[in-house]
């Protein structure tokens, strides 16, 4: 393996499951990241450290490893300021009296330091507290306790050394930036290892509490929107899981993470991108208006790739090896029909498994022949009914399971399947390495063009693509990512029988594309943003990056283009690199048509009179009419499905819309009963775009 240029680094990962090491702890995906990633760092001949709690396992670990006991011992009380309107019958504050002992195992050149007490050796079998004791029993409060302990535990076992503390999740590590910020002795980098909402909040009372137990200041609370940002907007956004509302006084965790550390680190270009503007989602004109969006701006110089991988051991077992006819007649399955993989948790909303399931009933009730191989996993089994009915319906072509299973077992699985099919939703996946590990023995992938997903490739251009894309999608239980999904896998089984040169070709591609991330690739991102950091450079904005999200004021006139001021219908940073003559108001006006962007089009009218057609300007003023019967009719050739929000009329931030979908009467045509006042108009566009418009009363 490479080794590293100049003196090792001293990186310590933390986060509240780090157990990768050994899979009876593994509880996530985060926790096989960070374990090879964390070996990969020590083979190049860094000092690697890991801080995460002990679960209440450490007679476990003993059982196997050999756990030193260190001299360490915190006694302290934790000050735990509980939100009165969630913790009801809770005192104002709890009071939780820890006595702290840290524990090492030394193990592929990695020290391991797992940290005990009463609070953090609860939930041995699960780790992680359930969402419903919020409100309810205080062990809602483990990961928070971890965090003080961990910045107690950095600052009183490592003192001065000079360290890289890579943190992992903003949710668990949000205290951590704050706490060590001016600390000249630790440089804080943190990855955001989910799209876990970007203003997330947590009561402020509590931040300012325990920062101030730790010694440093915490920030006043952001404002929230004002009353310029629709109702229905904000309440709609509980359906896409991009957005909540809080009550006052709370905190935004990104903020704190942000604002504090040195770096920010995602898994993949597109998460990042997507987490930088949330581009052609429901979500995004709502952003754009919020406080969280100058933190992003103001911190994009910090952004960058570290990546993420395929295991070593997927990647060295070798498909050829799996006898096709064997696994897949061991389901009941017919080896000689084309067949279908998906292997994910259980979560039918975020993994898009209601819509394939539906899916996978309608190509088979219509009499395609082809195997489904379809993983759910789940240790509590699927309570949908309609999965079970489904694979009742179809048995000899569908196999159901949600057990766990030997990771070679599921090897076998992919190697024995020609396509794999992951139709997420809600922008929830980062990486997605199951999709990766199909891909790398041969399945060729239909899956959500998600940014997320972005780099494997099943979204590009027919010379480069790696396999079938669908459009994203926000809503549950989607009947257009259903009707995708039928004509995709229709058109996968086409492909396998008339074209074979041509699925090999897309298989060979998916195969080269998956094999890419490896570990090294991943430590090669990192350490080379790390080492930077280490040696003193000052983090740059990525000019490239911030064309790509309209950040034109960060910038200089000279780097400014005209394509990306098209791209976000910027009539003031279009004129700053070239002159608005009619070309480019035409131009400019095409540009935000696509994109339903109706204000844009309105500008570049008002700006440059006469330059634009007259027909493109009365489609513009009449895209949404009256007929003679008062119903409404929306008329935009790209829109797929229109519907119409209405804001609910029940107080409290928890309530939601109504959503009404007009019919579709002809390609580009939808009517129905005319939205009321403050109704706003949702429109998802043919490209995947989704995004809002408003019918003016009156």
């Amino acid at each position: 393996m490479r080794q590293p240029e100049g003196a090792p680094l001293h990186i310590i990962e933390t986060y509240f499951e780090c157990c990768g090491f050994d899979h009876t702890f593994i509880q996530g995906g985060t926790s096989v990241y960070l374990w090879n990633l964390s070996r990969t760092f020590a083979a190049r001949g860094h000092r690697v450290s890991i801080v995460t709690p002990a679960h209440g396992r450490l007679d476990d670990l003993r059982a196997r490893y050999e756990v030193e006991d260190l001299p360490y011992e915190d006694v302290y009380t934790l000050p735990l300021p509980l939100d009165p309107e969630v913790w009801h019958g809770f005192p104002a504050e709890a009071e939780l009296k820890l006595r702290t002992t840290a524990h090492r195992i030394r193990l592929d050149g990695v020290d391991l330091y797992f940290l005990a007490n009463a609070w953090l050796d609860r939930l041995p079998d699960t780790f992680y507290p359930p969402y419903d004791s919020k409100g309810r029993d205080l062990v809602f409060f483990k990961p928070l306790v971890f965090q003080v302990d961990a910045v107690r535990f950095l600052r009183s076992w490592f003192g001065d050394e000079k360290a890289l503390v890579h943190a992992h999740e903003p949710y668990y590590h949000y205290l951590l930036p704050a706490a060590l910020r001016d600390d000249p002795a630790k440089l804080v980098v943190s990855n955001v290892q989910s799209n876990m909402p970007i203003a997330k909040k947590v009561y402020a009372p509590e931040v300012r509490r325990l920062l101030g137990l730790l010694g440093v200041s915490a920030p006043r609370p952001s404002e929230e929107p004002g009353p310029e940002a629709p109702a229905a907007m904000v309440q709609y956004q509980r359906r896409t899981h991009l957005h909540y509302t809080y009550g006052p006084d709370h905190l935004p965790v990104y903020e704190l993470t942000a604002e504090n550390a040195d770096l920010i680190d995602f898994l993949s270009a597109g998460q990042l991108d997507f987490y930088a503007s949330f581009r052609d989602t429901p979500f995004e004109e709502l952003f754009a208006r919020l406080p969280i969006a100058d933190v992003v701006r103001r911190n994009a110089h910090k952004m960058f790739v570290g990546g993420c991988a395929i295991s070593d051991q997927w990647l060295a077992w070798d498909p050829a090896d799996v006898d096709r006819a064997a696994v897949l007649g061991s389901l009941g399955l017919d080896p000689g029909l084309p067949t279908f993989f998906h292997n994910a948790r259980y979560a039918v909303h975020h993994k898009g498994q209601r819509e394939l399931i539906r899916a996978v009933d309608e190509v088979l009730k219509r009499g395609l022949a082809a195997n489904f191989v379809v993983r759910c996993i789940s240790g509590n089994g699927i309570a949908d009914p309609l999965f079970h009915e489904i694979a009742e319906r179809h048995k000899g072509r569908l196999h159901l399971e949600w057990e766990r299973v030997p990771e070679r077992q599921v090897f076998g699985y992919a190697a024995a399947s020609d396509f794999c099919l992951f139709p997420s939703k809600f922008e929830m996946d980062t990486f997605l390495i199951a999709q990766g590990e199909a891909m790398a023995v041969g399945a060729v992938p239909i899956a959500t063009d998600q940014r997320g997903m972005e780099h494997f490739r099943h979204a590009d251009g027919p010379e480069t693509t790696t396999g079938f894309a669908v459009n994203r999608s926000f809503a549950e239980d989607d009947e257009l990512l259903v009707a995708a999904l039928v004509a995709r896998v229709h058109e996968a089984v086409a492909l396998w029988h008339e074209q074979p040169d041509r699925y090999r070709e897309l298989s060979r591609r998916a195969a080269a594309v998956a094999r890419v991330f490896t570990w090294d690739h991943c430590a090669d991102l990192h350490l080379e943003a790390f080492t930077r950091l280490w040696q003193g450079e000052p983090a740059r904005l990525d000019v490239r990056r911030a064309l790509r999200h309209g950040w034109f004021d960060l910038l200089d006139d000279a780097a400014l283009t005209p394509e990306a001021a098209v791209a976000h219908g910027d009539l003031a940073a279009y004129e700053r690199c070239a002159p608005l003559d009619d070309t480019a108001a035409r131009t400019l006006f095409a540009a935000a048509w696509e994109r339903a962007d109706f204000a844009a089009c309105a500008r570049v009218a008002e700006r440059r009179p006469g330059a634009v057609a007259a027909d493109d300007l009365e489609r513009l003023r009449t895209r949404a009419t009256v007929t003679a019967d008062g119903s409404l009719r929306y008329r935009l050739p790209h829109a797929a499905r229109v519907e119409v929000v209405s804001p609910a009329t029940a107080p409290g931030d928890r309530a939601l819309p109504g959503v009404r979908p007009l019919a579709r009467t002809a390609p580009g045509t939808f009517e129905g009963a005319p939205p009321g006042p403050g109704d706003l108009l949702l429109l998802t566009l043919d490209s995947g775009r989704v995004t809002w418009d408003e019918v003016r009363h009156g």
